[in-house]
């Protein structure tokens, strides 16, 4: 028997009364008092009548014609991929062991990216791997992850009628965690292109896969959670967010699969889960195809995806730093760094200016802005509206062309001098020695943060040891002297804004003093 069984059984008996007896009396007495009931369960509960349940067989039927509609463009991809030794080092693993853990589960459990936590042999040199993806053309282009097909030496493609293809990889948007597949296939069922700008919370979703590379096919309802939630990845800040999050059931091998709306149209592609233990947790996030279409049908074109880039680092706006910069309302993304001789520095933006529009359309987060410009060709001139110091400007701006060496692109950084002090930090001046020590660049000024003290509000605003602090409430600092000066002179009950230079970038991190300890940092 299986476990789970004896527990229950295991419980049942716990709850048992002592004495025979006892035990028949009660049944015996439920069952006088159910006389009816139990001869009605006897002879067969008539049916609702359809007029009782007519919303629900609706939905049913409405659901059932969507599934029947997509999953014959639904495909099962078995991957085998060979990994060399220099590959499966420490010092080389992929991006994915940068994401936090509750999201490395969705990528194989030893962080490879291969199916979607469907591994077989980890260990060795040559791997197997489980996910999904979907026609989006009649003459046999398929869309799917980037991390699906990853390093493949052999791609099949299982479709729902059990033919199988041999697919090749016709090009990778690696920024976008997205590939093309084609396989040599002739009037095959392909799906429409939605509109995920158009959706809306609440909406109705359907997830199409493989999940656990076993359920080859399955769909799964549930609804729109939440639109635009921002990029998990610590590897890289400059990978545009805008995820879909849904509840509709995604589990490991599920990836690449479609997720549809209502009308049965292609809005998204699933990607990864928040979990624990790599079961579904009731919360499951796709690329919205706003972003897939553009990469998909650039890379049927050109085998290839130019995305643009402006040299910032940004931040959130937030209700804790809006009032920093004289903002309106909390959105928009904030200039904490602009990188030299990039298309942001030679348009002359700054640090501390609050980007509120691009192209007249209105910028809600750094997301919003970093799909905005990494779906622009290089090249494009853009119009950035503006704040600096509370005045709106316009900023034309030529978007310039990602690539992966650049150190700065678009980021989105995290929101976030003695010890003992109302900071709980303690700062030295950036000399020659300890500039060369902790590998700051020339052009970064302010002072090193020497220590942080634990469940300080410095360490609340995630500051660490190692960091350089540039600015305090917009403010150059110039030394440590200077720097404790104007933090005790910032008025008490009044948070304090820092720009602060760390190895992932440059960003603006608001910090609440203890003012129970005034005469330190």
């Amino acid at each position: 028997m299986a476990a789970t069984t004896n527990l229950l059984i295991d419980k049942v008996k716990k709850f048992a009364l002592p004495g025979g007896l006892t035990a028949l009396l009660v049944f015996a007495g439920f069952g006088l008092l159910n006389h009816k009931a139990a001869r009605a369960a006897t002879n067969g509960a008539s049916p609702l009548d359809d007029s009782s349940v007519s919303s629900l067989v609706a939905v049913d039927n409405a659901v059932e014609a969507v599934a029947a509609r997509v999953t014959p463009a639904v495909v099962n991809i078995s991957v085998t991929s060979k990994e060399s030794a220099e590959d499966m080092s420490s010092n080389n693993m992929p991006d994915f062991k940068n994401l936090p853990k509750e999201f490395q589960w969705f990528f194989g459990q030893n962080g490879n990216g291969m199916g979607n936590g469907i591994n077989i042999q980890p260990q060795t040199q040559i791997q197997h791997g489980v996910g999904s993806g979907v026609i989006i053309s009649p003459d046999g282009y398929v869309l799917t992850n980037y991390h699906v097909v990853d390093g493949a030496t052999q791609i099949k493609v299982t479709m729902n009628d059990r033919r199988i293809f041999t697919g090749k990889v016709v090009g990778s948007d690696k920024l976008n965690d997205l590939a093309v597949v084609k396989i040599d296939g002739h009037n095959l069922p392909c799906i429409a292109w939605g509109d995920s700008t158009k959706l809306h919370p609440g909406q109705t979703v359907l997830a199409f896969g493989s999940p656990f590379g076993y359920f080859q096919f399955s769909v799964t309802r549930g609804i729109v959670s939440a639109l635009n939630r921002p990029n998990p990845y610590s590897d890289d800040a400059r990978k545009p967010g805008d995820y879909i999050q849904t509840d509709a059931a995604i589990n490991p091998g599920n990836s690449g699969g479609p997720l549809v709306d209502a009308r049965g149209e292609l809005v998204g592609i699933n990607t990864f889960i928040i979990s624990d233990n790599g079961s579904f947790a009731g919360a499951g996030f796709a690329i919205p195809s706003q972003i897939a279409k553009v990469s998909a049908e650039e890379i049927m074109k050109n085998g290839t995806v130019h995305h643009g880039y402006l040299g910032i680092s940004m931040n959130d706006v937030t209700p804790d730093n809006a009032s920093f910069f004289n903002l309106p309302d909390a959105t928009g993304a904030i200039v904490s760094q602009v990188t030299p001789d990039s298309p942001a520095g030679r348009a002359g933006l700054k640090s501390g200016d609050v980007l509120r529009e691009v192209d007249g359309k209105k910028i809600v987060n750094g997301s919003t802005l970093q799909v905005a410009v990494t779906e622009t060709a290089p090249g494009t001139e853009i119009s950035l509206g503006i704040l600096r110091d509370g005045k709106p400007e316009t900023i034309k701006v030529k978007v310039g062309e990602y690539q992966a060496k650049n150190s700065e692109v678009v980021e989105n950084s995290g929101s976030g001098s003695q010890q003992k002090g109302k900071l709980g930090l303690a700062v030295n001046d950036l000399t020659p020695q300890l500039r060369e020590q902790l590998d700051v660049p020339s052009q970064i000024k302010g002072v090193a943060i020497g220590s942080v003290r634990a469940g300080s509000p410095a360490e609340d605003a995630g500051l660490a040891s190692g960091e350089v602090i540039v600015e305090v409430n917009r403010k150059p600092v110039e030394s440590a002297e200077q720097f404790v000066n104007d933090v005790r002179s910032v008025p008490e009950g009044k948070s304090i804004l820092l720009l602060v230079w760390s190895k992932n970038g440059t960003s603006y991190r608001v910090v609440h003093p203890d003012e129970s300890s005034q005469s330190g940092m």
